[in-house]
């Protein structure tokens, strides 16, 4: 019989997590509505605002000591730690115990790694267990061993590049998939062709200012320079940033908090933004060629490297490098910027959610 109840686990640390959950929930409520679908954050639920205190840190520590990070990512990807000291997350397995017994899910779905070493504590390693595993990866190509020391019955790659790496690093072929990443629905239904803009008309320019924001205002300063391109910028809620760049004047759109910034990313030529697993992945959902502008080291240099070495951008991680970027792309009628794109459709995938959420709906629990 079809499975009826899914789980799917996620957590903060990243938004690629919580994104992918998102929208594979979306996607199984369209496809089955009678589906029990549940998403949940364990570790928010056990933790609280330690929790959140915890997510603040990691935040903190990516972006203003990217080169800490990068060694405790480096660490992780040796250390069989998580493995071995899971258990002090008692409070998220007693948690995790008793929804498992509340729901019984036919399927459990993971989109961070920490869940599936949980779940082998809970299940003492053993492989038996009373639901399907399916494991989502939200990075690609700088695979952290966290993501599958852990037990799961499925592993879900975004691309065929990710699979192969995990393969090589251990991951037997028969439990992989390559399925895309869970992107927003929109995405699926905005599939109309990309043409560089005829002569006179500008060139549109997303920049998404995330975590790098101590470049943005000279970034945009330059961006503005540049005549044929109509810049639009967002900045979420940093009131204060969204002021100085408005100080700029220069014609840029400037937007706080977007919720239209799926239909801004399909309807842009190129948008500027840091290598996130789900901002690349939603750009190659949209079919737009990006301009990397930040690059977290680990998990999001397999992003960034995914974007440089298809041909479907490049990274620019200065003033200089973006806007110098945005003009080779717009020279000679766009020439650069159609080879760019030719790349983003070769790895565009924008039905991914509902793809999975299809397969995911006719799995049996073991």
């Amino acid at each position: 019989m079809a499975v009826r109840r899914v789980l799917i686990l996620t957590a903060g640390f990243g938004e690629g997590h919580n994104a992918a959950a998102r929208n594979l929930r979306d996607a199984l409520a369209v496809e089955d509505a009678a589906a029990e679908v549940e998403m949940r954050d364990v570790f928010l639920e056990a933790y609280g605002w330690a929790n959140r205190l915890a997510v603040r840190g990691y935040l903190l520590l990516i972006n203003r000591l990217p080169g800490v990070w990068n060694l405790v990512f480096r660490w992780l990807d040796r250390s069989n730690a998580v493995c071995e000291r899971i258990g002090i997350f008692g409070r998220a397995a007693r948690r995790m115990r008793a929804l498992l017994h509340e729901m019984e899910p036919g399927v459990v779905v993971s989109t961070y790694p920490g869940y599936n070493h949980l779940l082998d504590h809970l299940y003492a390693r053993s492989s038996r267990r009373p639901f399907q595993q399916v494991t989502i990866v939200t990075d690609s190509l700088t695979i952290n061993r966290v993501w599958h020391t852990g037990h799961s019955d499925w592993y879900l790659a975004a691309n065929e590049e990710t699979a192969a790496v995990m393969r090589s690093q251990g991951v037997p072929a028969e439990k992989l998939r390559v399925t895309g990443f869970p992107v927003p629905a929109f995405f699926s239904e905005v599939r109309a062709s990309k043409v560089a803009p005829p002569p006179g008309a500008p060139w549109r320019v997303l920049f998404m200012v995330n975590a790098g924001k101590c470049i943005a205002v000279e970034a945009v300063r330059r961006l503005l320079s540049i005549e044929g391109i109509d810049l639009t910028v967002t900045v979420g809620r940093d009131m204060a940033l969204e002021q100085r760049i408005r100080a700029l004047g220069g014609g840029a759109k400037v937007h706080g908090w977007a919720d239209e910034l799926p239909r801004m990313m399909a309807d842009a030529h190129i948008v500027v933004s840091k290598a996130g697993g789900a901002t690349v992945q939603e750009c190659l959902a949209a079919c737009t060629p990006m301009i990397v502008s930040q690059v977290v080291p680990g998990q999001e240099e397999g992003n960034a490297r995914l974007i440089s070495g298809s041909g479907a951008g490049v990274i620019a991680e200065t003033p200089e490098a973006i806007a110098q970027a945005v003009r080779d792309a717009c020279a000679d009628g766009g020439a650069v910027w159609k080879g760019w794109y030719a790349a983003v459709q070769r790895l565009s995938r924008p039905h991914a959610a509902r793809d999975i959420a299809q397969w995911i709906l006719k799995l049996n629990p073991s």
